[in-house]
């Protein structure tokens, strides 16, 4: 099959599937249209503003739609039209019904961050984190009915870091789930069938959306606990914790094996180390921090602003 004759819609949103798109149209295949969410109100003034992916395609002339629902025959006519040979969906956000799966030569594919079956739905990046793991990665995935349960065509894996944060591997993985796009373009270009592996019944985890509630740090918690914790919701929605009496958003934070008998929140020393808080399972180290309505600051600045705690032992 000549690039030529591969007809591609791009199905995508946040800024995480933006190099997704850019493989597409590197790859030489032809991105007919590019379906992204409705605009939404952001920033201080709730302004419409454009998603990311939408803004790309702008900046490359391709067609754009936005339905706020691919469930209408009006809505499956539509790309009906386009004629695409393949769907590439990247984060979109919106669920393909069955009749939309099927439109398609070849189906759809879907850029997955995470190891499948491990981390199907919508925040996989981040639980990862929160959960320890030692790899994360991409799949690239022939998407069918159920929440991420299609099968494997190809993957790429990462090791994760105990530096990694959220915005950290969300970057690394945009990348690498261009990379691993952009191959499976070549291949089936080049004439070939990629096979599908389908994924293994155990170990299905799902990664539920992330709730600003979950937040909040509890140091009753083991420290290594609340670490990951600071790492994977930066930069969203940020840790929040409170310190001898303030709440303060903890940007930055690392776990101290250190035998204690204090009481999980209160102030074990502070220094140029940082500001170490009492864990119910050795201690937090603070860093970096955001007092309400400031910026993001060191420790040491905010122990400027805090006499009180730098003389606490």
């Amino acid at each position: 099959m000549s690039a030529a004759a591969l007809r591609v819609v791009f199905a995508g949103t946040p800024e995480f599937s933006v190099p997704c798109l850019e493989a597409c149209r590197a790859s030489g295949v032809e991105v007919v249209a590019v379906y992204t969410q409705p605009d939404r109100p952001a920033g201080r003034g709730r302004k419409l503003t454009p998603s990311p992916v939408k803004q790309a395609a702008a900046a490359a002339g391709i067609p754009v739609e936005q339905p706020e629902s691919l469930k209408s025959q009006e809505a499956r006519d539509t790309l009906a039209a386009y004629r695409a040979d393949l769907m590439v969906v990247v984060a979109y956000g919106l669920i393909l019904p069955r009749k939309v799966l099927a439109l398609p030569r070849l189906g759809c594919w879907n850029v997955h961050a995470s190891l499948l079956p491990r981390w199907r739905g919508a925040a996989p990046i981040q639980r990862a984190i929160l959960a320890g793991d030692a790899e994360s990665g991409v799949d690239l995935m022939q998407m069918e009915a159920g929440l991420d349960t299609g099968p494997v065509l190809l993957e790429r894996r990462t090791p994760i870091g105990r530096d990694d944060t959220g915005g950290s591997l969300h970057d690394r993985l945009s990348a690498l789930g261009a990379d691993v796009l952009a191959e499976g373009l070549r291949r089936v270009m080049a004439g070939e069938t990629l096979a599908a592996t389908p994924q293994p019944e155990a170990g299905v985890i799902y990664a539920h959306k992330l709730d600003k509630a979950e937040a909040k740090l509890d140091f009753h918690r083991p420290a290594i606990e609340l670490e990951r914790q600071v790492r994977a919701f930066d930069p969203w929605p940020v840790a929040e914790g409170d310190i001898a009496g303030e709440s303060l958003r903890i940007w930055a934070a690392q776990a101290v094996a250190r035998e204690h008998h204090a009481a999980p929140g209160s102030v074990l020393s502070t220094g140029r180390d940082g500001i170490e808080i009492a864990c119910g399972e050795g201690s937090l180290r603070v860093t970096s921090l955001q007092r309400a309505g400031g910026k993001r600051i060191g420790a040491t600045d905010y122990l400027n602003a805090r006499p009180d705690l730098r003389t606490a032992r």
